[in-house]
């Protein structure tokens, strides 16, 4: 199989796995196809954690025709028993002749032993086949495995000044309906949603997933509110006893009010007050501990400049609308003090530029 054939398939194994973003967390997105020639014999992805893996679903397609056949998988086969059995046992029963992958499992359980046991079985194996494409994809997975924290994405909305809202706090609507449509896509695509305390009395947001007549998913919601302030009418506490509501707060909050919301079905977080309230590192690592590894940040001015100095955020995505507020009292995108120096700026790397309606759309990573 030559290599413009290799990066075809893998393109197809590829768009197979992106059907399940933000559905496997804590497991890696993979797509899997099995060829004899240019025919496609069996096909699979990995729809969620606890499913079957992508190269489980392809082989089970695949049959018997897969002895003798070539796969095509965008992260290295698994070699170790989890919440199901070793992908590579598997590859190996069937008869695969021949492996290519896209990118190896940064797992330490898996980290290269997998193509290892694959050639010692007498399979060959190729790696590297579209690795950065793949690489792209599982981005959120390899920082939670590496790190054992989420990946943060902080997304706003500005002007094209970098307001987020005029000095009267008017914001609705800075972007247009079809920037709004890709927030929603996004919100079905991450674990959770995080919303400072002035976000949610300033707004009242819902944060959930919007898509119109196309099925969504909410993720799940997180409040931070060190002193407590959010009423029990706010919209974000809605419908609990079907969506996961995270409450952050520290002992300045009242305790019957905590215990009032523990019984409205929202999942209350104490943790210890400090200078700038609570502590996003910890968060951030007590939501990777709950298996939310894809955190997207909604908030002001303040939580992103909060967040940005915590240094826990991997990837900016702003929408710039063609539009200017001005004005000293007008809500910066990031508040606080700021930076001194121009030395000390905040570089983003790999950035990219996407029209969204009349909208821009910026992303890059920090």
């Amino acid at each position: 199989m030559d290599r413009e054939t290799q990066q075809h398939w893998m393109r197809r194994a590829l768009a197979l796995a992106a059907r399940a973003e933000g559905r496997t967390s804590p497991n890696p997105l993979v797509g899997a196809v099995i060829v004899r020639g240019d025919t496609v014999v069996g096909e699979g992805f990995h729809h969620c954690a606890g499913k079957p893996h992508a190269e489980i679903e392809a082989l089970k397609k695949a049959g018997n025709r897969a002895r003798g056949a070539d796969m095509i998988v965008t992260l290295e086969p698994c070699c170790h028993q989890g919440r199901t059995p070793p992908c590579t046992e598997a590859v190996i029963a069937a008869g695969i002749r021949r492996v290519f992958v896209g990118m190896q499992d940064p797992n330490p359980l898996v980290k290269g032993k997998g193509s290892r046991r694959l050639k010692n079985a007498g399979i060959e194996v190729t790696t590297g086949i579209l690795r950065k494409e793949c690489e792209r994809q599982n981005e959120v997975f390899v920082k939670y495995i590496r790190t054992g924290l989420p990946f943060v994405t902080l997304k706003a909305a500005v002007s094209l000044d970098g307001k987020i809202a005029t000095n009267s706090g008017d914001s609705k609507w800075i972007t247009g309906p079809e920037a709004r449509k890709v927030v929603h896509q996004l919100r079905n695509r991450v674990d959770a949603i995080v919303a400072g305390s002035g976000t949610v009395l300033k707004d009242d947001p819902q944060l959930t997933t919007r898509l119109g007549k196309r099925a969504g998913r909410n993720p799940v919601r997180v409040v931070l509110d060190s002193q407590g302030l959010v009423p029990m009418k706010a919209r974000v506490f809605e419908n609990t006893d079907r969506d996961r509501v995270i409450y952050v707060t520290t002992r300045l909050a009242p305790v019957a009010r905590l215990r009032k919301l523990e019984k409205a079905g929202v999942e209350v977080w104490t943790e210890r007050a400090g200078r700038e309230g609570v502590s996003l590192k910890r968060v951030m690592r007590r939501l990777a501990e709950n298996g939310l590894t894809h955190v997207l940040i909604e908030g002001g001015s303040r939580l992103n400049a909060a967040a940005l100095k915590a240094r826990i955020v991997d990837k900016v995505l702003f929408f710039v609308a063609p539009l200017l507020i001005g004005g000293n009292g007008a809500v910066s995108v990031i508040g606080g003090p700021g930076i001194q120096k121009l030395k000390d700026a905040m570089h983003i790397q790999k950035p990219t530029l996407t029209p969204v309606g009349r909208d821009w759309m910026v992303e890059g990573y920090l």
